[in-house]
C-alpha cells in the first residue's frame, strides 16, 4: 500500500556556493561562445579553490582571446560578490586549459550528405511536473530556492548587510494524500561577516522564509524546527572554504529529488549535448502536460545514442494522476513536436546566449525575460492548446 502521508526533503544553494561559482563560470563561457557563433560547441568544466580558478574543456566555434575569457571570469565573481582575502575578484589566479573539440565526437554529431544531426552523446533524460506550486514545480525546492534567490537581491543592492554570498537552504515539507500540507523544518547556513553572531544571523535571515513560503504553510511550525546555521559559525565560505567543481548540485538545479535525475549536468554544455537540451525539452513537455490539465503529475523520459539523431525511448507517466492514457499523451507529444536534438534547439532556440541566469537557483520553476529569444523558453505553457487539439485524435 502506497504512503500517502510522509516527509520530504529538498534543498537549495546560492551562486555563491563553490560548485555554483563553477556554474556559472562554465556557463560564461558556452554564452560568450553562442553570442559570436551561434552553432559553437563547448564543453567547459571549471575547479575552483582558494583564490585559483582553472577551466578546461573543449570548444568549437570563434577564437576568443584568453585575456578576455580570463576578465569574464572576474566579472562573474563579482557579480557573484567575492573580493574576500581567500577568493577575490581582484587578485584570483586564473587559468584557462580549453581546446579544440575532438574529431571524432564531433563527426557523430554534425549532418552531411544523408546523415542527420546527432547527439552529442548517448544518455537518459527526465522531465517533470506537477501542480504543488504555480510554476508546476514541487513545492520543497521552490521555497528553498526562493528564500536563497531574495537573500542574494537584497544582499546585492545593499539591503541585507553582512551576509556573504555562499548560503544553503533546506524545506522539509509533510505531505497528506501526496499533498504538501505544510512545512516541518528549515534549515538555512549562510556565510556571514565575522562581527555578526548566530542570534544576529537568525534575526537576518528569518524574515527570508516568511517571504518565500505562504503563511499556511508556516502555521503551526516549531521556531525550534528553524535552524539557522546550526554550526554556529559560518565565516569562512565560497571556494576558500571547500573546492568547487562544475556539475555537482544536479538535484538542485532539477527536482529536488521529487523526480528521477539521467545523472547529467546542465552547465558549461553547449545545446547539442542532450544532458541539458533534452533535460529542458522534457521538462516543458511534461509542463505543458499538467498545464493542460490532462494530469496532476507528468514524469517523461527519453534517450538518445551518440550520433544518433532520433531518441532511442520516449516515455510518459503521469502516476496515476492521468486524466486519460499515459500511452495517448506520449504518442500525441511524439506527434506535435520534432525530438531530434536538432528539431529541440530550433523549437526552444537554445542557440542563444541564455545560460547564466539558469546557473544558480533552479533551471527550472523560472520566468522567461520575453526580451531575450530563448529564455527559460522550456517554462512556457505555449502547447496546451496544440495538444488539447491533438490528444482528441487518439
Amino acid at each position: 500500500m502506497a504512503n500517502n502521508s510522509y516527509l520530504f526533503t529538498s534543498e537549495s544553494v546560492s551562486e555563491g556556493h563553490p560548485d555554483k561559482v563553477c556554474d556559472r563560470i562554465s556557463d560564461m563561457v558556452v554564452d560568450s561562445y553562442l553570442s559570436k557563433d551561434p552553432v559553437s560547441r563547448v564543453a567547459c568544466e571549471t575547479l575552483t579553490t582558494t583564490n585559483k580558478v582553472v577551466l578546461a574543456g573543449e570548444t568549437r566555434g570563434p577564437s576568443i582571446n584568453k585575456e578576455d575569457l580570463i576578465n569574464k571570469v572576474r566579472d562573474c565573481i563579482k557579480d557573484i560578490g567575492y573580493d574576500q582575502k581567500g577568493f577575490s575578484w581582484k587578485t584570483a589566479d586564473i587559468e584557462t586549459h580549453l581546446h579544440e573539440q575532438s574529431s571524432d565526437i564531433a563527426m557523430g554529431v554534425d549532418s552531411k550528405d544523408n546523415k542527420d544531426e546527432g547527439a552529442g552523446d548517448q544518455g537518459i533524460m527526465f522531465g517533470y511536473a506537477c501542480k504543488e506550486t504555480e510554476d508546476l514545480m514541487p513545492a520543497p525546492i521552490h521555497f528553498s530556492h526562493k528564500i536563497l534567490r531574495l537573500m542574494a537581491i537584497d544582499r546585492k543592492n545593499g539591503s541585507l548587510k553582512g551576509i556573504e554570498p555562499d548560503s544553503k537552504s533546506q524545506v522539509t515539507m509533510l505531505y497528506e494524500e501526496n499533498k504538501p500540507v505544510k512545512v516541518t523544518s528549515v534549515v538555512i547556513s549562510t556565510q556571514h561577516a565575522k562581527e555578526l553572531n548566530q542570534e544576529n544571523v537568525r534575526d537576518l535571515v528569518i524574515p527570508y522564509i516568511n517571504k518565500s513560503i505562504p503563511k499556511n504553510y508556516l502555521e503551526g511550525l516549531d521556531p525550534k524546527e528553524i535552524y539557522i546555521n546550526p554550526t554556529g559559525q559560518f565565516i569562512i565560505g565560497g571556494p576558500d572554504g571547500d573546492t568547487g567543481l562544475t556539475g555537482r548540485k544536479i538535484i538542485v538545479d532539477t527536482y529536488g529529488g521529487a523526480a528521477p535525475h539521467g545523472g547529467g549536468a546542465f552547465s558549461g554544455k553547449d545545446p547539442t549535448k542532450v544532458d541539458r537540451s533534452a533535460a529542458y525539452m522534457t521538462r516543458y513537455l511534461a509542463k505543458n502536460v499538467v498545464a493542460a490539465k490532462l494530469a496532476k503529475k507528468c514524469t517523461i523520459q527519453i534517450a538518445y545514442g551518440i550520433g544518433i539523431s532520433k531518441p532511442l525511448s520516449f516515455y510518459v507517466n503521469t502516476q496515476g494522476t492521468g486524466e486519460i492514457e499515459d500511452l495517448k499523451i506520449q504518442k500525441c507529444l511524439e506527434k506535435i513536436v520534432d525530438l531530434t536534438p536538432k528539431g529541440i534547439r530550433d523549437h526552444l532556440a537554445l542557440n542563444n546566449p541564455i545560460y547564466v541566469p539558469s546557473s544558480s537557483y533552479g533551471h527550472f520553476g523560472r520566468q522567461p525575460d520575453e526580451k531575450v529569444k530563448g529564455s527559460f523558453s522550456w517554462e512556457k505553457v505555449d502547447l496546451v492548446e496544440k495538444i488539447l487539439n491533438e490528444i482528441n485524435t487518439f
